[in-house]
């Protein structure tokens, strides 16, 4: 499974590290993920989800329900 937030659809970028004397050598910046269980009360299930911690953030602000149903609706999230 690729390293890729469920919900925001977040994924790895690319870029370079820079030494001291400027040489550049690829290198890549993962996301922050973490692996969660969320409860869903309207559909009284738990669901398990690979995401991003910016995207907890938004959890907590607005609510699961909320950005699952965003999720589904921009294609991240299929269930």
């Amino acid at each position: 499974m690729s390293r890729v937030c469920e919900l925001t659809g977040k994924k790895a970028m690319v870029g370079n590290n820079v030494s001291h004397a400027l040489n550049r050598t690829k290198r890549k910046f993962d996301v922050n993920l973490v692996k969660k269980r969320f409860y869903i009360p309207e559909e009284d299930k738990w669901l398990t989800l690979k995401v991003a911690t910016s995207a907890l953030k938004n959890i907590n602000k607005l609510g699961i329900s909320a950005v699952i149903k965003e999720a589904r609706e921009k294609g991240f999230l299929k269930k």
